[in-house]
């Protein structure tokens, strides 16, 4: 247990350790970079897990539960549950299978149709591993840039479609969008619905930040916008982000039609087996700890807010539009004249690490991606550190 000296509050909400604490991690967040550097970069939350989580890891252990993953039935149920009550989303608990996580379930499921040379369409800025996906299954990164109005970015469905009459196999969307922060509208989601059809193009919807939705704004499940996106459509997601479990190892493959339910039970066996017992435990309570998830996107709704106070105040020439989900900012750094690479130039001279903006999109080097998951004094101090390099 932590000591009452160790902790600080965020917004009264949920606990975040104090920096020396948190340092005491092992995640590749505390390790990546020497401990002078403030890291604001992996997409993890500093928060404690629920304790229901904690409480059945820890009884696994105690009862040496430390085997391979079999059959476990309530995960589906339990993440069924969970879209039923939020999004009411209706999932066929026998569609539901398992990968170690959701790059894995996206390339193992994709490798069931394309062939290397096959385009796969994705719409930069984008999470910087879905292209690693892309090459990972030797076929060819189409891009269909995001549409962008100010610092609202939106899909383009004329390089959409551009691209899915190019004889592209697949599309690997970002449902809600990392790192633009944007929800895609039921409407929005129909059309390329639509459009897939049209062309024969099947999309695989990567929708692992949806239970981060502020409630101001909708998610919509692109499996349940129309009968069409189900007969095109296949969801991958996770427990991960919302629940902070990405150690875990456990995400989920849902699919709405026969046809994508057998080419899920092709694949091979591995892709289940490889999946983690303690992921998939946990998965199964977190989906049932919607109090801990909804403190969560209380605490995130306050930081992003604050996030924008602390940069209207000290640094008002960075470009900021408010998030409409989870916990990542992207923010336009170009009025600060950074120079080529200010990611490096941050990380070198200002010690906060943040995520290159080029990482998301080669035409975005301005940019970074702020993690805001944490406690009030670590985003003022990131934003702090940035002006001192500023002088």
């Amino acid at each position: 247990m932590m000591s009452s000296e160790n902790l600080t509050r965020t917004n009264a909400l949920l606990t975040v350790g104090s920096l020396e604490y948190l340092h005491r991690r092992t995640s590749t967040k505390w390790r990546e970079f020497p401990a002078e550097v403030l890291p604001m970069h992996v997409a993890e939350m500093d928060y404690e897990i629920a304790l229901p989580i904690r409480e059945k890891l820890a009884s696994m252990i105690a009862g040496s539960d430390t085997g391979y993953l079999g059959p476990m039935p309530e995960l589906a149920l339990s993440m069924a549950g969970f879209a039923k009550a939020r999004w009411n989303w209706e999932i066929d608990t026998e569609s539901v299978f398992t990968a170690t996580d959701v790059g894995v379930g996206m390339i193992e499921m994709a490798r069931m149709i394309v062939k290397p040379g096959d385009g796969i369409v994705y719409n930069t800025p984008v999470y910087h591993n879905i292209g690693n996906w892309i090459d990972e299954l030797r076929c060819r990164r189409v891009d269909a840039p995001l549409k962008r109005d100010g610092l609202r970015y939106t899909l383009d469905f004329d390089a959409i479609e551009s691209a899915y009459k190019g004889g592209a196999k697949l599309h690997f969307l970002c449902n809600p969008a990392n790192p633009v922060g944007t929800i895609f509208s039921r409407e929005e989601l129909s059309q390329l619905a639509e459009l897939a059809a049209q062309y024969g193009v099947a999309i695989f919807s990567d929708e692992i930040h949806a239970p981060l939705t502020y409630k101001e704004h909708t998610f919509v499940p692109f499996l349940s916008v129309s009968d069409t996106a189900r007969e095109v459509g296949i969801c991958v997601t996770s427990a991960s982000k919302s629940w902070n479990l990405a150690g875990l190892k456990c995400a989920q493959i849902v699919t709405a039609s026969p046809k994508w339910r057998e080419v899920a039970l092709s694949m091979p066996p591995a892709v289940r087996w490889r999946s983690s017992l303690f992921g998939a435990a946990a998965g199964t309570i977190a989906y049932q700890s919607t109090a801990w998830l909804d403190q969560a996107v209380e605490t995130n709704d306050n930081n992003r807010h604050f996030l924008k106070r602390i940069l209207d105040e000290k640094l008002p020439q960075v470009g900021y539009r408010i998030p409409d989900f989870s916990y990542l900012a992207w923010l336009d750094l170009t009025s600060l004249e950074l120079g080529q690479d200010p990611f490096q130039r941050l990380l070198e001279e200002a010690k906060v690490a943040f995520n290159s903006g080029a990482a998301f999109c080669a035409s975005h080097t301005q940019f970074v991606r702020l993690n805001f998951g944490t406690s009030e004094s670590n985003i003022e101090e990131a934003v702090t550190r940035i002006g001192r390099l500023l002088g």
